[in-house]
């Protein structure tokens, strides 16, 4: 780190700054704290998050909000049925000099909200996924880079599934966390409510910079992890797959395909950046354990036995534990 003497202050600012950060996202985005959380260790991790609730839960405002108070550029993409891969990533047109020009799409921002990611097809999903994977985009052969750092959020309507294209698992498998946003309280409920009907008009700082994301983001690859963590997390990744050595009666009786390597590779990278925002210079399992469920619920199958006995994936992770 540049910045800073040592690891230990590197991790001490990064703990005092998602404390700042978290604080601040608060005075506008009331009762959704672990989803706060979750959304800023995807950031810190250099991954994607891909958020599941119900339309009026403040999907976009969380994203507009976090952007503002990192100070990043923020891009939102509706996607509908018939939009197109050169919609997101841009096209060439030619110019008044009779040369092509590209002209850049919504995904050059730092912050992408891809709302509704399974309303297009699956040609214009892949076009946003492998700008995802690659942190660039391709048009008439030339490669553009990606603004750095760059996130995507993507989310889904988990109760409208008529007309939509559902994200294949090798995709879904590009999403760091999986995220379930629910209904707030009604105590949070009641300060929205008071918060939005008014004329208040909230200035929010920006708190850190693009830079220092990206400072924040090499710290947490060189935040070291002790052999027994590591072997937890891989072990954790095997007992998901049904019928491997590892796997337990219950995942071989109702999982039907689970988790790859990257389940493994996501866990210690959230589980470094779960203990560094906690103020903790090393991962413990119990951090394994806190990023654990919503990074494997989207890889785990379940079969029509789990399905009919109305066995939940969440339930079947917090039995592995």
């Amino acid at each position: 780190m540049t910045k800073y003497n040592n690891e230990i202050e590197a991790v001490d600012a990064l703990h005092q700054a998602y404390k700042e950060i978290r604080d601040e996202i608060s005075k506008v985005v009331i009762g959704q704290d672990e989803v706060v959380k979750s959304v800023l260790i995807s950031i810190f991790s250099n991954g994607h998050c891909l958020l599941v609730g119900v339309p009026g839960l403040a999907k976009t405002l969380l994203v507009q909000t976090v952007a503002n108070v990192l100070d990043l550029n923020f891009n939102r993409i509706q996607f509908t049925p018939d939009l197109m891969p050169s919609d997101i990533i841009g096209s060439e047109i030619l110019g008044e000099d009779r040369t092509f020009k590209f002209i850049r799409g919504p995904v050059f921002a730092n912050i992408v909200l891809a709302d509704e990611i399974n309303r297009t097809p699956p040609k214009t999903q892949a076009a946003l996924l492998e700008a995802m994977q690659e942190k660039s985009v391709t048009a008439a052969g030339q490669k553009h880079l990606l603004p750095r750092p760059f996130f995507v959020l993507a989310t889904q309507n988990p109760i409208e599934q008529e007309g939509t294209y559902p994200l294949p698992e090798a995709q879904l498998d590009r999403f760091m966390f999986n995220v379930l946003l629910d209904y707030p309280s009604f105590e949070d409920e009641l300060n929205i409510v008071r918060n939005t009907t008014g004329n208040t008009n909230l200035n929010l700082r920006k708190l850190i910079d693009a830079n220092q994301i990206h400072e924040f983001q090499q710290l947490i690859r060189s935040i070291p992890v002790t052999d027994n963590v590591l072997e937890y997390a891989v072990r954790l990744v095997g007992k998901t797959r049904p019928n491997s050595a590892l796997a337990t009666p219950e995942i071989n009786n109702f999982i039907s395909w689970g988790a790859g390597p990257r389940a493994s590779q996501f866990l210690i990278l959230g589980a470094k950046c779960h203990a560094a925002i906690s103020g903790k210079y090393a991962p413990d399992i119990s951090d394994v354990q806190a990023v654990a469920e919503a990074i494997l619920r989207h890889r785990l199958v379940r079969n029509y036995r789990a399905e009919a006995e109305g066995l939940s994936i969440e339930k079947i992770i917090r039995n592995l534990f």
